[in-house]
């Protein structure tokens, strides 16, 4: 039996190498999942022409994806260095890279990057469209902006960033409620000014049903972009991203009456308590589609640390339902990350879906803790390392403090409550002053 996507597969009951493979990472019933698939619950971005793909699944009921944002700009166009970024976020076990490339010869660059990764792979197509062209913005037809859509998804990118939610009605709401930081989406910037400068409708909204024929052809996944996620404290949770939110969910259903998956991205930078609240009116206006956020950064005042911010947001909203954390490193708002910005993003925001994951109660999660809480009784130091979300600091700090015996560290030394407790239920002697064992 002949299908067109992965959700088109799954309605017709049909399982794919990636439902399967998705089925086994997991351990869901694979029925199950193909529901899920079906209702567009869950998403299994898998382009057709990505030969490499170690497929992967985002939504309900699994557990919470990473993604890792790279690529070459004008200040900063070094090929090798963001493939080695590649390959590090590969070996890393993040689950997608995003490469968000937007100067010289991205084609190059996007077409080494998914022959390499098993990782699924994102793009924001508009970003490309200028160098692409080489032409100004306002010059740049709709035409020319669905031809690199498409010239994208025939190089096998997974999904793509469409910011299709920044309609005239979108814009107008917009311009009649400003904002502090106006809009801090780099592509929801860019259309908001072509719209402006040309005096015309959002082409990826105006001609949307183009749009699904180029990702139904090649089984692209659409992100439907957030051009009005607050960049801000103060902005978030009003009339433009609310509003913007209830057109992606209009979008939504227009894409899965055509089997086109949908990802919806979000927020941006809000408080704490408006957190919750955020990812229940996403799943709510747009028809439980997963939902993948940026942070959500916390506080605006923690520059070179914003991937604490957003790890703490990150958590939260995966808990009360956001499917897909993208990394924040602390470059954010400071400059193009380097390898170890990278790591310690991808670190940051693995720990953020793992603790909601615990939360959510996603099958496996616990054992992985409850082994950690094993080898610590036993004080099996290597089987500590193994079990570490950063093996190598573990191994680097535990190295580094000269500990004089394999029962203690440097912190409580003969004090450490576990050594004595072992040796107290164990019957053993237990001094903590003289110096022998």
């Amino acid at each position: 039996m002949n299908y067109t996507t992965q959700m088109d597969a799954a309605r017709k009951g049909i399982i794919t190498k990636e439902i399967e493979t998705v089925a086994k990472k997991e351990n869901m019933d694979v029925n199950e999942l193909m529901k899920l698939v079906s209702q567009g619950k869950v998403a299994i971005p898998a382009n057709k022409n990505h030969k490499s793909l170690d497929a992967e699944g985002v939504g309900q009921g699994l557990k919470t994806k990473i993604n890792v944002n790279l690529g070459i700009s004008k200040d900063c166009n070094d090929i090798d260095m963001e493939l080695k970024k590649v390959k590090k976020a590969v070996e890393m076990k993040a689950e997608a890279i995003m490469d968000l490339s937007c100067f010289g010869k991205t084609q190059e660059f996007r077409k080494k990057v998914v022959d390499i990764s098993k990782a699924m792979i994102g793009t924001v197509p508009v970003y490309d469209a200028v160098g692409f062209y080489d032409k100004e913005l306002k010059d740049i037809t709709s035409d020319e902006f669905l031809k690199v859509v498409e010239k994208h998804a025939k190089d096998g990118v997974d999904f793509m960033t469409i910011h299709a939610g920044i309609n005239k009605e979108t814009a107008d709401t917009f311009k009649r409620n400003r904002r502090t930081t106006n809009i801090v989406s780099r592509g929801g910037a860019l259309l908001f000014a072509w719209m402006q400068l040309n005096n015309k409708e959002n082409p990826f909204y105006e001609r949307f049903d183009d749009l699904l024929d180029i990702c139904e052809k090649y089984d692209v996944t659409i992100s439907l972009g957030d051009a009005c996620r607050p960049g801000c404290i103060k902005d978030s949770t009003d009339a433009s991203q609310i509003k913007e939110l209830i057109t992606l969910g209009e979008l939504t259903k227009r894409a899965w009456e055509r089997n086109v998956q949908i990802i919806i991205e979000g927020p941006g930078h809000m408080t704490l308590d408006e957190i919750e609240t955020n990812m229940k009116l996403e799943k709510k206006l747009c028809h439980g589609a997963p939902f993948y956020v940026l942070g959500p950064t916390v506080t605006d005042v923690a520059p070179g640390y914003d991937h604490i911010t957003s790890a703490i947001g990150g958590a939260i909203a995966a808990t009360y339902g956001a499917d897909f954390l993208c990394y924040v490193t602390p470059a954010e708002h400071l400059r193009l990350p380097n390898l170890d910005d990278m790591k310690e993003g991808i670190i940051a925001t693995k720990i953020a879906a793992h603790a909601a994951d615990l939360a959510k109660g996603i099958k496996g999660a616990r054992k992985w803790d409850n082994n950690m809480a094993v080898a610590r009784q036993k004080l099996d130091w290597e089987k500590m390392f193994e079990l570490s979300i950063d093996p190598e600091k573990a191994r680097k700090y535990r190295a580094e403090s000269n500990s004089p015996s394999e029962e203690q560290c440097t912190m409580c030394g003969k004090m450490c409550a576990i050594r004595n407790m072992n040796r107290v239920i164990g019957g053993k002697d237990l001094n903590v002053l003289r110096d022998d064992d």
